[in-house]
């Protein structure tokens, strides 16, 4: 009897080192692609970007989630490192800051070219495979960073963006976000404006993946509905398991598996738990779920360090990987499943999308309408004088006023 009490116990941890064991065997031939990381903006927030501060160096930089070590220990093999500015920069300096934020990206895989392999393709994410180190690729979170202009859009393009969040927490002219189905901001797209639907297509015509994290649930429809590519959710979870509008519903979901599209989930504690605490078994609790609703296909992981306050206990860093992996084997996932949300349906979305792309097809040239670009102090070079539909308006509402008044002087 008490061996029996004895031996529960070395067969329970016996259990949990072979999950473990097979979780690395795993990832040592496909490494996870992390949809989102935000150390771009610990760098600027830390060190204003001077990566050459001694304090900045990634081998030893400490009090983030994110480091070479931890990166290693975690068989991060493929990153989508965030290029991102806040929602108080739109009408402002956004441009500024997001180009200063891929420059960062771009000097810090200058300086550690042995570990970071800087990509913009499938292709280069198989190589850095081979090669043994961390595909570095470029997200741009938030639409207001290309400033309601295409011209900046495909510069953005020219310059490694490979994924746009087409808002973050504020609306941009053309789309509206997520705390539109709080109640926390009015819509003024009712999803996605005419001008919205050009930049999808735009993106569709580039070949960048169009992320719908943080846009509201009308605007995934929208543009599910009207993308020519699969789309991802870089950094979202299960609506259904936490009731944030942050996460995605399982109506959406549903469209999801119809576009072969992809939920990469978020690990922070209120969209895993809806409480500041969470832990892994939670997250798996979200995986679990997207495979149910919207099928295996659509499963990834886009863990939100480095940009979040809280995350989950067992998952602190990037180096928590493995032991993720190894709660999906222990809850009957399979080998196949796992490399599906390793790296494997990040590849195929990507590959899914450049082949949609066509260069050689006219770009989208058409701009927005002057009047629905929001109070700032940009010129207005090009937009002929009073070509706005504000300033016809106006103008018809003088003519008719005068119009008026001279009936009136003419009656009497």
């Amino acid at each position: 009897m008490w061996t029996r009490w004895w031996l529960w116990p070395l067969v329970a941890v016996c259990t949990a080192d072979f999950f473990r064991d097979e979780a690395e065997r795993i990832m040592r031939d496909s490494p996870v692609i992390d949809g989102h990381n935000d150390l771009p903006w610990q760098l600027l927030s830390m060190f204003n970007n001077r990566l050459q501060d001694a304090r900045a160096n990634l081998t030893t930089l400490a009090n983030t989630h994110t480091n070479i070590p931890k990166l290693r220990a975690g068989f991060v093999g493929g990153q989508f490192w965030s290029v991102y500015t806040p929602c108080d920069t739109q009408n402002k300096d956004a441009v500024r800051r997001t180009l200063e934020q891929i420059d960062v990206v771009h000097r810090m895989c200058q300086m550690y070219p042995e570990t970071f392999l800087y990509v913009t393709s499938s292709a280069g994410i198989r190589q850095a495979f081979q090669e043994g180190k961390v595909a570095s690729l470029i997200g741009v979170e938030g639409g207001h960073s290309i400033d309601s202009s295409l011209g900046v859009l495909r510069a953005l393009y020219q310059l490694g963006m490979r994924y746009l969040t087409l808002t973050h927490n504020c609306n941009t002219p053309w789309a509206d976000n997520w705390l539109v189905d709080t109640g926390d901001s009015k819509p003024q797209s009712q999803g996605l404006s005419p001008f919205g639907q050009r930049v999808v297509k735009e993106l569709n015509r580039l070949g960048v993946l169009i992320d719908l994290a943080h846009v509201s649930v009308a605007t995934m429809k929208a543009t599910l509905q009207l993308s020519r590519a699969p789309v991802i959710f870089s950094h979202s979870s299960a609506y259904s398991v936490c009731a944030s509008r942050r996460n995605v519903p399982d109506d959406v979901l549903r469209l999801v598996k119809q576009t072969d599209s992809l939920v990469m989930v978020n690990f922070y504690n209120n969209y895993i738990s809806c409480t500041s605490k969470a832990n892994l078994s939670q997250v798996a609790d979200h995986l679990d779920h997207i495979k149910e609703v919207a099928g295996a296909r659509a499963v990834g992981f886009g863990g939100d360090f480095d940009g979040v306050p809280r995350v989950p206990e067992g998952l602190e860093d990037v180096s928590k990987y493995p032991d993720l992996i190894a709660e999906l084997l222990r809850r009957n996932w399979t080998e196949a499943e796992v490399k599906g949300a390793l790296a494997n349906n990040l590849l195929r979305v990507f590959e899914a999308v450049e082949q949609a792309s066509n260069p050689t097809q006219a770009p989208e040239e058409e701009p927005i309408p002057r009047d629905e670009l929001g109070d700032s102090c940009r010129t207005h070079y090009g937009y002929p004088s009073g070509a706005s539909s504000l300033h016809r308006q106006w103008g018809f509402l003088v003519l008719a006023s005068l119009a008026a008044l001279v009936l009136c002087l003419c009656l009497l």
